[in-house]
């Protein structure tokens, strides 16, 4: 069987200020979609992966437009419902060397934070998928997000489904009473594999690395420091059979050192380290990473180096491209991974 990967989250009306200008000083945003489930499906469907993608969208024009979107980036769409009053909103004001890039949040009461369990034909969605991919995003807009999250994992889990999870701490979210460290622990205890970054394991679990500044990272941060984090987690949740942590060095807003690390079967695996100096957009980074890795993992199951390094080239490349969504090719990852980044124009 052709394996087929679920996606489950949130995607947003995405407003963003043009040319490196504040929100304060717009009179017009350019207009496209955000989501990091959404994100991940799009990245999949570009790599040949089926994907679905699961959602709740209300009827009106700019969510039709988002459906027609995914569809038109091969996304299949068949189970998202139609529920609620709006879309959720994300603003962007893209930083620049010494001012950092800023995102702001118009999502309380959106129509996947409304959803409730036994909205979603989970027994149906599932029927022909082997993966399931969610975020620590979606139980942080609502507790019935959380209830419906976990209602969907159940179901995966009882199909033997591979299930994978991007932590995505969000400190603009959790607003509803709950806090990550009181909902994650028992969604993550159904995961196969996770992927996180230094502040997503200490805000949800309190697993740290030893001796780590996350204001001393000029020269990129030293991959080996987390293989104590991808330990820490994967005795926290025996379950988990891989975990992956990308690893951000900030230089300023415009430059940043990329790599990652992957951890199973008692093995940690290293990436190449990319050294980004035009970011151009680097929202939607982790979640290229993570489609590059879910695409990896199914594609080279006896290369685990290769699968963590498609994912690390694939989230590089994504840094150079407008919007949420990772338009890059199979033969563009695999070009920059052997070291093709000359920039030369292919003809």
């Amino acid at each position: 069987m052709m394996n087929k990967v679920v996606t489950f989250g949130e995607v947003m009306l995405r407003l963003s200020a043009p040319n490196y200008l504040r929100l304060t000083q717009c009179n017009q945003l350019n207009v496209s979609y955000a989501g990091a489930e959404a994100n991940v499906a799009v990245s999949l469907a570009n790599y040949g992966i089926p994907v679905e993608y699961v959602t709740c969208l209300p009827d009106n024009p700019l969510a039709r437009k988002c459906l027609k979107e995914l569809k038109g980036n091969n996304v299949s769409v068949n189970h998202c419902l139609t529920n609620g009053e709006r879309m959720g909103i994300i603003f962007v004001e893209t930083g620049s060397v010494n001012r950092p890039s800023r995102v702001f949040y118009d999502r309380s009461h959106s129509a996947i934070a409304m959803s409730q369990i036994k909205m979603f034909n989970w027994e149906e969605i599932f029927e022909d998928a082997t993966w399931f991919h969610w975020t620590g995003i979606t139980p942080g807009l609502s507790q019935s997000d959380a209830e419906v999250i976990l209602e969907a994992l159940q179901i995966a889990k009882q199909k033997k489904m591979t299930i994978s999870c991007d932590l995505n701490y969000r400190s603009k979210l959790w607003k509803y009473g709950k806090s990550p460290s009181e909902v994650m622990p028992k969604l993550i205890s159904y995961c196969d594999i996770i992927l996180g970054n230094e502040e997503d394991c200490e805000m949800m679990f309190n697993i740290k690395p030893k001796d780590f500044n996350v204001n001393n990272q000029k020269n990129g941060i030293e991959q080996i420091q987390f293989e104590s984090v991808c330990k820490q987690m994967m005795e926290k949740f025996p379950q988990c059979k891989l975990m992956a942590v990308t690893l951000r060095g900030a230089i300023n807003a415009n430059h940043n050192i990329w790599s990652s690390i992957m951890y199973t079967e008692g093995k940690i695996f290293k990436s190449k380290q990319y050294d980004i100096t035009h970011i151009v957009d680097r929202i939607g980074g982790g979640d290229s990473f993570m489609g590059g890795l879910i695409y990896g993992l199914i594609t080279y199951p006896q290369d685990q180096q290769h699968a963590l390094e498609f994912a690390t080239a694939a989230s590089c490349l994504k840094h150079t491209i407008h919007g949420d969504y990772n338009e890059v090719s199979i033969e563009e990852v695999e070009s920059l991974i052997i070291g093709e980044s000359n920039g030369r124009v292919k003809r």
